[in-house]
């Protein structure tokens, strides 16, 4: 194709290093590769923050949880009676990989120095351990089994370091039932840290059995039950596909059922996550919208730099179209460079920082200790040709440019 082979020889000419357009084509360039950069990177660590601050709620809480429906606090619940049928009913759902019983009990931890209050969540030998292994800081995970008691436990370096406790040692937690206080004594097995200070200061990992003795339930009975969800994009219509479930159904002690997601459970977290997505959009935008109009600049410097050559083609017989064509290939070989510059120092960046994790953060505030990365390659190839299509799609109105350039004039114009 003649337009396509004289925009190859016009992008590759370097007889036109004392013009004007060289210096204005590459802060061209340098826009699009510096735009693909920031988009890239925005991309990356909002997608990886998002499902690491996820993860981190989901691992307290898991994905969904049935309850008494008539339980009126989240840490201080009225009890289900769990059997085998309501088990084998939850794990029918093609969804749902994994079913497990907990119980929670508010308590103060007492030592020599100072108190703190605690939620200690009891679990059973069913019980997923992968999310609190990966943050294991000392220690083992408490070896829980169903034919004894143990008093092991797994607490956060936040409440021990406050306590001034340390991996090993006992101490005293005090329980209100009813109208007596019960003592327990429990013994320090491991010390977890996720960063996320809300529940970090504020969950102890025991024995359910511990919590039904200073309950007086029997065995079958528990706060509830959690639930993990194979497709996380599943998640909703698996939580409301439960609930209507549920309905009408109770335990042997006439407790009707609740169910809902880690969603409905933390409502501000995920909604604070969700409002994180329009910053990225904001971002993207505008770095598209910044490419776009250094490349409609550079662009109009080619043409006009160019002037006597339309001139030479339009006598020749060419069409303004045909013109216009060229020039717009010269602007897509050019956004192409900046693409491919700008997505090598992006994806090094991300990969330096995945595998090493030289920025750090504050894990107070940002709930992380170092910058998240998730590379996404569906969304890094949507941006490269959102980024390509866009600022071509820019690049048409100001192209038009050549409609105005007359051939009497230019082939004398030097």
């Amino acid at each position: 194709m003649l337009e396509f082979f004289i925009a190859h020889r016009i992008f590759q000419n370097k007889e036109g290093e004392k013009n004007i357009s060289p210096p204005a084509v590459r802060v061209a360039v340098i826009s699009i590769a510096l735009g693909l950069v920031v988009m890239i990177l925005s991309v990356a660590i909002v997608v990886g923050f998002k499902k690491e601050v996820r993860n981190k709620v989901i691992g307290f809480g898991s994905h969904i949880q049935i309850t008494n429906f008539d339980s009126n606090s989240y840490y201080e619940m009225k009890p289900i009676a769990v059997n085998d049928t309501l088990f084998n009913i939850l794990q029918s759902y093609p969804n749902i990989s994994h079913v497990q019983r907990f119980s929670t009990k508010p308590g103060i931890i007492k030592t020599d120095e100072d108190s703190q209050g605690a939620v200690f969540k009891g679990i059973d030998e069913n019980y997923n351990w992968d999310f609190f292994k990966q943050n294991l800081l000392e220690g083992n995970i408490p070896n829980i089994r169903s034919d004894s008691t143990t008093t092991d436990i797994l607490i956060s370096k936040k409440i021990a370091d406050k306590l001034h406790l340390k991996l090993g040692d006992s101490f005293l937690a005090y329980f209100v039932r009813q109208d007596d206080i019960s003592p327990r004594k429990f013994h320090i097995a491991g010390i977890y840290q996720t960063n996320f200070s809300d529940y970090d200061k504020l969950f102890i990992l025991i024995d359910i059995k511990q919590i039904r003795r200073i309950n007086q339930w029997d065995a079958d009975m528990a706060s509830g039950l959690e639930m993990t969800v194979k497709d996380y994009k599943q998640l909703d219509q698996t939580a409301d596909a439960l609930y209507f479930d549920l309905q009408g159904r109770t335990d042997r002690l006439g407790n009707a059922f609740y169910s809902c997601s880690i969603k409905q459970l933390n409502p501000m977290i995920f909604a604070w996550l969700d409002v994180i997505d329009m910053n990225v959009v904001v971002i993207l935008i505008l770095m598209i919208l910044v490419a776009g109009f250094s490349m409609i600049s550079g662009l109009l410097i080619i043409i006009l730099e160019r002037a006597n050559m339309i001139g030479i083609l339009k006598a020749l017989g060419e069409n303004n179209a045909n013109i216009r064509k060229i020039f717009l290939y010269v602007s897509a070989f050019l956004i192409g460079k900046g693409l491919f510059w700008g997505n090598l120092i992006a994806l090094s960046i991300c990969f330096i920082q995945k595998y090493t994790g030289i920025l750090r953060l504050n894990p107070e505030t940002y709930y992380l200790s170092e910058v998240p990365i998730e590379i996404n390659w569906f969304s890094i190839l949507l941006v490269n040709l959102g980024t390509l299509v866009i600022t071509l799609f820019l690049l048409i109105g100001p192209s038009y440019l050549v409609a105005k350039i007359s051939p009497a004039k230019t082939i004398r114009f030097e």
